[in-house]
């Protein structure tokens, strides 16, 4: 049976270690923790460290001071300055979310019945509501698209059962995976081959299984030392990959290389942000494509001009006299 054929939720011990199958990929599986409040209120906590470590800066406003930022968000008129003012506000909403969360285990470690009908449930249940769709407005720390999925997780700990989270996490992954893998497979495609770009489909089969790693291990896992290790030196090696503009090259086809070398260093960082985050970037990895097509179709054109002009040197007078004398 091949992996697409495989039902999604497959379990299965490969190398010693349990991973689960979803959408053609074979992922690290975790144990899924009970589906208690405190466990929900920890998973909160770490899901909303982990989207304020990738978003905007400045987000991170206190929970206490959510009625500052509501009343920011709400006074102002100025659209670039009020999409700014959301993520804010969506910022406060899921620390006062989490600050809620942590009475009510507080409360039920008293001996007080929570049941999700309680009234600070309900309040909780609403502010990850809200920011969630605030978050929609927010850009990844590079600047690019949204990253809606990573400002889902935190409602979807609340809201699902723990089980159901961990299989929407499983889906995620497979989903960064098969980006990582498609950036990679496009980068290969473009620059292996040509001679500026020696070398660099070794350096990118080392970059692509290590992101993939990367994504599917969680920083509690004993791994996690090599894992970084190895996904942050495969960044380096990329990243410091020396450009071969030696002789024999046109102007032409120097200043193209020139411009795929910033394009490496575009994948490269894109692969990091999407493997960190562990949510796949869907129109930053379309546009990284279509900026590869544009390459290609540049490097084509300059190689083009220079073979032209190559011919045209070798048939004019000049050319043929001196073969002429050196026969």
């Amino acid at each position: 049976m091949s992996d697409g054929e495989i039902p999604n939720g497959t379990e299965r011990a490969i190398d010693g270690r349990l991973r689960v199958h979803y959408d053609g990929y074979w992922i690290k599986a975790y144990p899924v923790p009970s589906d208690s409040l405190l466990e929900k209120r920890r998973l909160i906590e770490v899901l909303t460290r982990r989207l304020f470590n990738h978003v905007e800066h400045g987000l991170n406003v206190p929970g206490c001071r959510l009625d500052e930022a509501r009343h920011a968000y709400e006074a102002e008129l100025d659209p670039a300055r009020k999409r700014v003012k959301a993520g804010m506000l969506a910022g406060a909403l899921f620390n006062r979310a989490a600050e809620v969360l942590t009475k009510l285990v507080e409360l039920q470690a008293a001996g007080v019945e929570v049941t999700r009908d309680t009234s600070l449930m309900r309040v909780c249940g609403s502010h990850l509501s809200e920011a969630l769709e605030l978050g929609k407005l927010v850009l990844h720390r590079s600047g690019e698209e949204g990253i809606d999925e990573l400002w889902g997780e935190p409602f979807k700990a609340f809201a699902f059962p723990v089980a159901d989270f961990y299989v929407s996490r499983y889906v995620k992954v497979a989903m960064t995976m098969r980006a990582i893998d498609a950036i990679a497979a496009e980068m290969c495609s473009t620059f292996a081959g040509l001679p500026p770009f020696t070398g660099i489909d070794a350096l990118l089969s080392e970059l692509g299984p290590a992101a993939c790693l990367q994504s599917e291990t969680l920083r509690s896992d004993p791994d996690v030392f090599d894992v970084w290790a190895s996904f942050a030196v495969a960044l380096e090696k990329l990243r410091a990959m020396p450009a071969k503009l030696g002789a024999p090259m046109s102007e032409g086809e120097r200043q193209c290389a020139e411009r795929g070398f910033r394009l490496v260093r575009e994948g490269v960082d894109l692969i990091d942000s999407i493997a960190r985050a562990r949510v796949p970037m869907p129109k930053s990895t379309a546009a990284y494509i279509e900026r590869c097509r544009c390459f290609r179709e540049a490097w084509a054109a300059a190689t083009r001009a220079t073979q032209e002009r190559l011919a045209l040197d070798e048939a004019s007078p000049v050319s043929r006299r001196r073969r002429a004398v050196a026969s």
